[in-house]
This record gives structure tokens, C-alpha cells and sequence, in this order.
């Protein structure tokens, strides 16, 4: 069964300047759905508007059914925010155990983890700590994943293997994806949206990209 959800009617300002206005997202399960935008663009907001933990007027419907705070909703979505959300303290033990996710699977594609099962995550550099903050937000069981600049700190090899993730995992969520580094998302995603001045436009190729002055191509 495909799940979907979708985004609009969305009305956010700060400070008297409207930040979203004309909004429309669709993800759905077995599909990557991209979201290009500027800095301050408002791609963060729109997402934890998402998520369910910032509260504007808005319409966020799952299967057809409205939802104010989709993050309390067991397995319905999970969020990777562009910081470190995981306590430095904790060790990656228990937080593949909390996530209930087996960690010898992680290292048998990460074996440079081999032996960290017991370190705390603060300990790591910061390439690693996002490769396991994103790997157990995408490995975990939800319908849908938010993925805020998931590549930050990679190195290449790490961001292609956290690619191949991506694509696999898709069978079986629905993800939504944003990355400054435009080609990281145009690469996987199967549908790409860009933010401009508080507005999504569906784009139909890389042609929009640059007419939309987001980048040059």
C-alpha cells in the first residue's frame, strides 16, 4: 500500500515578514521527494511545520487525514535536523539499541565503526556522528523520513554510501529530502520542488533550477 502526505495552505511570518505563503508538497511512499531553496529560503521551517513541532496555519494531511503534531504518531515520521540531535553522552549501543536497530548491520557497511560500538557519539568526528544520526533516522521504522542537509560533514565516499541507503530504503518510506549541495538531491530524487520567496514550484528539470535563480547549471 502506498502512504502519502501532503502540504499546503500554509501561512508562516516572523517579525511581519512572511516567511511561507503558497505552499503545496506531495511525498509518498517508494519515492525520494527533493526540496531545493536558498538559505533563509525557509526549508527548515517547512519541514518542522512537517513534523508537527512548529505551529503555524497550515494543512498537513497523511493518508487523507489531517495531522497537527505528526512526531507524536508511533512510526508515522521521523526528522533529521540539520544539528546534532543525539546527546554526546550516549553510546552508539544504546543508541542503535533505543532506535531498535542492530548495529552489526551498520558495520558491516561502515566497518571504520568496527570497534565503536561502545564509544559515545560525542566522541566521534563530525562525519561520523552525522552518518549514524542519519543512518538510524532512515533505517528506522516510520513511513516517512525529513532529511535536513543530511550530507554535512561526509566525506565523498561516506555521502555515496549514505546515497545507496537512500535508494534502498525508499521501497519501503517515503523521503523528503534537502542538501545546499543541489546535486546530492537531483542525483536520487524522483520528484524536486524549489522554494522561492515563500512558494514551491514543481520543477520539470534542471532547466527550472537556474530559471528560478537558484543556481547556475
Amino acid at each position: 500500500m502506498t502512504h502519502t502526505f501532503e502540504v499546503d495552505s500554509i501561512q508562516l511570518e516572523f517579525n511581519d515578514r512572511k516567511i511561507l505563503s503558497d505552499i503545496y508538497i506531495k511525498s509518498e511512499t517508494g519515492k525520494i521527494t527533493g526540496l531545493l531553496g536558498r538559505n533563509g529560503s525557509g526549508k527548515s521551517c517547512l519541514m518542522k511545520i512537517i513534523y508537527g513541532t512548529l505551529k503555524c496555519e497550515s494543512s498537513v494531511r497523511f493518508d487523507n487525514i489531517v495531522q497537527y503534531e505528526a512526531f507524536k504518531k508511533n512510526n508515522l515520521i521521523h526528522y533529521l535536523p540539520q544539528f546534532n540531535f543525539i546527546p554526546k553522552r550516549l553510546s552508539l549501543k544504546r543508541i542503535f539499541k533505543d532506535f531498535d536497530l542492530e548495529y552489526l548491520a551498520f558495520e558491516k557497511r561502515f566497518p571504520e565503526f568496527s570497534s565503536s560500538h561502545k564509544s559515545s557519539i560525542g566522541s566521534l568526528s563530525g562525519g561520523e556522528r552525522r552518518l549514524v544520526e542519519l543512518y538510524v533516522i532512515v533505517k528506522s521504522k516510520s513511513y516517512f523520513a525529513l532529511l535536513d542537509e543530511p550530507f554535512t560533514h561526509l566525506s565523498p565516499i561516506q555521502i555515496q554510501k549514505a546515497k545507496e541507503i537512500l535508494l534502498e530504503e525508499k521501497n519501503r518510506k517515503g523521503l523528503l529530502i534537502t542538501d545546499h549541495i543541489f546535486r546530492h538531491v537531483t542525483d536520487i530524487c524522483d520528484s524536486l520542488y524549489i522554494l522561492k520567496d515563500g512558494k514551491t514550484h514543481l520543477s520539470k528539470g534542471f532547466e527550472d533550477i537556474e530559471r528560478l535563480g537558484y543556481a547556475k547549471i
